[in-house]
């Protein structure tokens, strides 16, 4: 059976992207899968992104070239989704690159299912340490753990997609699916993290996910200099998004406590990493754990086995309730679960290192020095 190619429409939110911004169009325009349209809007860059974009689209009739004043990320990508023509919507982040045969590979998992697929998720290579001597690419934190009992499926049966980071930009979506939930990005000045919403508003509305476990867009993290910097100029945005996230949540009535489990340990994640670098006892930080803390089943928290024996102190701690019976048996299976699967994910070396990064910052990571 040949295989049918419906239009992708391809939004690419650009601002002062300059250094990555061939890499990135160029790995757009070679795609093994040729029927795209290409949306690159740039949102007021000051460099010389607009130039840069202008040329590919003198070289390629398939990309368009939106021009306009600065609004941030998530205004940017709703323009992007207003001018999308296609059956399919990709959003592509500027300073990443994709494979030669991601839409293909897409199109192709889709067209396998008797019903029409809401979304077709995919993991992705972490390029760590970007633009460095050190630069590796590794596979993401979920690539071999996504084991739905069929596809395609519904969020709640591969709950673990809702713990890591929000990639996005690793799924392509149908245009209709969005239109009908009318899902749109959150506007919010700068990146501001409006991919987080974004995601529960996907993911918990789909009717019909399939995911493939095979990695093909490549994500330039934050070294950890700019994640430091981020976590100091930023501090409680983290915690902004979450409770966005949980409004979402809140308004579609989601109770599978394996989504809400997966949203807490989003919480708990986000938390520590604020309070690595500014102090739990700082007013703001300290209310607003509090209040994400609130908002979350404490049953549910107290239950799960995954939630570190120090997040759970901290969690009762700030919430004056007794101090919690912890299942240290359960907690230690599956920390060495976890190290297996990080030598087998990543290898030694960088399993290593993040076992050295997180027992330095263990304490810190839970309130404590």
């Amino acid at each position: 059976m040949e295989l049918s190619q419906p239009l992708i429409s391809v939004i690419v939110p650009i601002y002062n992207a300059a250094p990555f911004l061939d890499q990135c169009l160029d790995s757009i325009e070679n795609q093994t899968y040729p029927n795209l349209e290409i949306i690159c809007l740039n949102d007021g860059s000051t460099d010389n992104s607009l130039s840069i974009m202008q040329g590919h689209a003198e070289a390629d009739q398939r990309i368009t070239v939106i021009d306009k004043q600065n609004q941030g990320y998530g205004a940017t990508c709703n323009r992007g989704l207003d001018e999308a023509h296609g059956e399919w919507v990709s959003i592509i982040e500027p300073d990443d690159w994709i494979e030669s045969d991601m839409y293909l590979s897409m199109i192709a998992c889709a067209s396998v299912f008797d019903e029409p697929v809401d979304i077709v998720k995919t993991a992705y290579w972490r390029i760590w340490m970007p633009d460095t001597p050190q630069q590796r690419k590794l596979n993401c934190s979920y690539r071999n753990r996504i084991h739905p009992p069929s596809q395609p499926f519904t969020i709640g049966d591969a709950a673990h997609l809702l713990t890591h980071h929000p990639s996005i930009w690793s799924a392509i979506y149908r245009a209709s699916f969005l239109k009908e939930h009318g899902i749109r990005f959150k506007e919010i000045p700068g990146a501001g993290w409006a991919d987080n919403p974004f995601l529960i508003e996907t993911l918990c509305q789909a009717k019909a996910i399939a995911y493939l476990d095979e990695p093909f867009y490549c994500y330039r993290e934050d070294t950890p200099e700019k994640a430091v910097l981020f976590a100091l100029n930023n501090t409680l945005l983290p915690i902004d998004r979450w409770n966005d996230m949980m409004d979402i949540l809140e308004r579609l009535n989601v109770t599978d406590e394996r989504i809400l489990r997966a949203h807490n340990s989003r919480g708990f994640t986000y938390l520590s990493g604020i309070i690595e670098e500014v102090d739990l006892s700082h007013d703001e930080v300290r209310k607003a754990a509090i209040h994400m803390f609130e908002r979350m089943d404490k049953d549910i928290v107290l239950s799960d086995p995954e939630i570190s024996p120090g997040c759970k102190r901290m969690f009762c701690e700030l919430l004056g309730l007794p101090k919690p019976k912890i299942d240290y048996l359960g907690y230690t299976k599956g920390l060495v679960g976890q190290g297996i699967y990080n030598l087998q994910n990543t290898g030694i070396m960088n399993t290593l290192f993040a076992t050295v990064n997180y027992l330095a910052k263990r304490k810190k990571r839970t309130g404590n020095h």
